[in-house]
């Protein structure tokens, strides 16, 4: 009925939770055990160890930045989702954090050699991304912050002067995020996108067939007309 399509509109992202789901999942026992963190390392990767290429997203290294990814998940991953459908929003959150880490991983290889390089775990990199598309695809041209009104374009660039301040976050990381995100929305990726047509057939397949039936999540329809439909 109506009033559980409403409960339905106002349930978190299916995706977005399960990526704070992951989060917690890989990053509490080790929290609990205190083992260092399997995060992604500038000196490269071992034999064995590509999967690091997409799992250090969920890796935290205490309560604190768990705390803060839980937030930058809720709010980033989550608006992403709702603007492009739960199935572009898994593989671009995957395919972002494989470009983000292996950017990372050629320019650490440089920059190591002058200065120490924060390892890179979190999700932060991936919401950098996102938000470099949102801000170059967004039809607003500026925006206030602080009481000033700045170019859209430079939005991402004050958050990542700001993200800095956050602890156990990798700037360089970060910034290889920004930069994927940035070359996606001015269409440099665009072997990333693929037709509505596809993500519509993707939406009744698993695992997507099955992140639609849990109960008390929202699944986002990868058909712009099914979205507005259900918006409306």
């Amino acid at each position: 009925g109506r009033g559980s399509m409403a409960a339905r509109g106002r349930s978190p992202p299916a995706a977005a939770a399960l990526t704070l789901l992951l989060s917690l999942g890989v990053s509490i026992p080790a929290l609990l055990r205190a083992a260092p963190p399997a995060s992604l390392r500038p000196g490269g990767l071992r034999a064995g160890q590509v999967h690091r290429l997409v799992t250090y997203i969920f890796v935290y290294e205490d309560l604190v930045s768990l705390a803060c990814g839980a937030v930058i998940i809720w709010y980033f991953a989550g608006s992403f989702e709702r603007n492009v459908g739960t199935v572009k929003h898994c593989f671009l959150t995957a395919a972002f954090a494989i470009l983000s880490a292996l950017l990372y991983l050629l320019l650490g290889s440089v920059v190591l050699r002058m200065s120490e390089v924060e390892d890179a775990k979190g999700f932060m990199p991936v919401a950098f991304a996102m938000l470099g598309v949102s801000t170059t695809r967004s039809r607003m041209k500026r925006t206030l912050i602080l009481g000033l009104r700045v170019p859209m374009v430079l939005v991402p660039w004050f958050t990542l002067c700001a993200a800095w301040f956050i602890p156990h976050s990798s700037l360089l990381c970060n910034l290889c995020g920004l930069l994927v995100g940035e070359a996606y929305g001015f269409g440099y990726c665009f072997h990333l996108d693929f037709p509505e047509s596809v993500g519509f057939k993707l939406d009744q397949v698993f695992p997507f067939s099955l992140l639609k039936r849990i109960p008390g999540l929202r699944y986002v329809p990868g058909s712009l007309a099914e979205r507005r439909a259900f918006e409306s």
